[in-house]
């Protein structure tokens, strides 16, 4: 425990040789009873001395010039602060009745006559000084108890913040468990359907039409697990900032009328009705994001929204906005969901066949690429089996002044392919595609190889893979420039690195394309048969 302040006791007198008797006899006593001794001339001095210390008691001369006793003994008590000192008055006349009651009045505790008998006030001071001691240690135990107090209310919210984030953190590991956990059934069905396809194509015996079946299911799967890897990695990079816009105006009315025709063409829209209201209007965004974001909102309503059901698909202008609505007569979304619908890994109720499929990180994909866009994505829906609606409000920009778009010349006839790729399969596999499609191809497993394959060959185009071993696919580029002889090739990247970052070293060593892996058959047909850049995925 502190050290507690000595009390203190006032002596206020105005004769010089009575406040020097008075401070001598108590002095006597100070270290024994452990007080200080302060003494003042006049009721004002007194007054003074009360503003800035607090005493166990004051002795206060009835009669002094000026300010008298009973005048200091009411200022005194004024005084919020000193309103409870006790005064003893001290006088050398002797008091009737009435000067006793206007001294108590005042607030006196006590009267002592001059000569003052030094036992009685040793006594009495004892007892004052003894109630101060008393009361400062219970002050101080109260100011312990008190910040005692404050420690353990701001203990008991901290515990109370750590057991919501454990409750948070264990919410989110089950999620993400069963997120991992329906990650690894996503990825097992189109492996197990490859597996089995391929191994129908070498079996004995297999007519020609299963064999084609079989490679129309290798070619389906293998598309729906590069887009089950472009899901996964979009949203590690929107999550880590890393995703960088290309922006240009664009009409969100023709993209989503691109959108939707592509999905009629394919077939996915045919066992519902749709309600289609789109008015042209103009935003500064990034077109292939746009896209990303109308696609998962049709795929959501698609996936939850049973066969012959509506989906209205319907953009506006409203004030500064351009708003996208897709709104379905589908199964709806529970109260409790609602709130949580864009947070990552949450998914709708799940079953074990896992018919309608997805990784359930679609729409957490959607909110941050409206955010980035400036824009936001909300989502409403009446509950269960009552169909939802998600809205999605992007800044809108002026209409730009038309200008003509540019068309690349027809090539005039197939170059001659270099294609350099450490992947054994992954090397045979193209090749053999582009043999297929009429393509004179030679094939390289490692960088230098490919250099002396293309000093040799002189091919019209090289595909070259960036992680290649001993120099990289960059090295191999900016080799190719450096020699006259095959500066003026085509060369287009292969990578699985997809960032803006990836694209611009690519173009930085020499490459006029980048493509990134899985490349579909017709992405690498249009990339070898024209010379116009392609949409890359940032």
């Amino acid at each position: 425990m502190p050290t507690l302040d000595k009390p203190k006791i006032l002596i206020v007198n105005d004769d010089a040789n009575s406040l020097y008797a008075l401070t001598s006899l108590l002095a006597q006593w100070a270290d024994q009873e452990s007080y200080e001794v302060i003494g003042a001339r006049s009721g004002e001095e007194g007054l003074r001395q009360v503003l800035k210390h607090d005493f166990a008691v004051i002795l206060l001369d009835v009669n002094m010039p000026g300010m008298d006793g009973f005048e200091t003994a009411e200022a005194i008590h004024q005084r919020a602060r000193s309103a409870d000192i006790p005064i003893i008055f001290i006088t050398a006349f002797l008091a009737d009745e009435l000067d006793r009651l206007k001294a108590y009045q005042k607030g006196a505790v006590d009267f002592l006559f001059t000569p003052v008998i030094p036992q009685v006030l040793y006594a009495k001071i004892s007892v004052f000084v003894a109630l101060a001691m008393k009361n400062e240690e219970l002050k101080q135990q109260a100011r312990e108890l008190s910040q005692r107090t404050t420690e353990l209310t701001a203990t008991n919210a901290r515990l109370t913040r750590e057991i919501e984030d454990r409750r948070v953190a264990q919410q989110q590991n089950h999620a993400k468990d069963e997120f991992l956990a329906m990650l690894g059934h996503e990825l097992r069905n189109p492996l197990s359907a490859i597996s089995s396809a391929a191994s129908l194509i070498g079996l004995p015996g297999v007519s020609a039409d299963g064999v084609g079946r079989a490679r129309q299911i290798i070619q389906r799967q293998s598309q729906h697990l590069g887009r089950i890897v472009d899901d996964l990695l979009d949203l590690s990079r929107a999550m880590s900032g890393k995703i960088l816009l290309n922006r240009a105006p664009l009409d969100l009315a023709v993209l989503l009328t691109a959108c939707l025709e592509t999905y009629q063409a394919s077939g996915r829209s045919t066992e519902h009705q749709f309600d289609i209201d789109l008015e042209n209007a103009w935003v500064d965004a990034d077109a292939t994001r746009i896209e990303q974001i109308a696609s998962n909102l049709i795929d959501n309503a698609l996936k939850y929204t049973p066969p012959g059901g509506t989906i209205a698909v319907h953009t506006w202008i409203e004030d500064d906005n351009v708003v996208l609505m897709v709104r379905d007569s589908g199964v709806g979304i529970g109260a409790d969901l609602l709130p949580h619908v864009f947070d990552v890994f949450v998914q709708g109720s799940r079953t074990l066949d896992r018919s309608q499929g997805g990784l359930g990180i679609g729409l957490s994909l959607v909110r941050r690429l409206a955010d980035l866009h400036g824009g936001a994505i909300e989502a409403d829906s009446a509950g269960n089996g009552h169909g939802s609606t998600f809205t999605l409000r992007l800044p809108r920009c002026a209409t730009p002044v038309g200008a003509p778009v540019a068309t690349a010349p027809a090539p005039l006839g197939k170059p001659s392919v270099l294609l350099i790729e450490d992947n054994d399969d992954g090397r045979e596999m193209m090749s053999m595609m582009l043999a297929c499609y009429g393509y004179d191809v030679q094939h390289a497993a490692d960088g230098l190889a490919g250099l002396q394959l293309a000093a040799r060959f002189l091919p019209g185009l090289a595909l070259v893979d960036i992680g290649l071993p001993g120099i990289d696919g960059y090295e191999v580029a900016r080799r190719l420039r450096a020699d006259p002889a095959t500066r003026a090739m085509r060369l287009i990247a292969l990578t699985g690195y997809g960032l803006a970052e990836d694209r611009r070293r690519v173009l930085e060593a020499g490459f006029d394309l980048h493509l990134v892996k899985p490349v579909e058959i017709e992405q690498l047909m249009q990339a070898i048969g024209s010379g116009a850049p392609l949409a890359f995925k940032s």
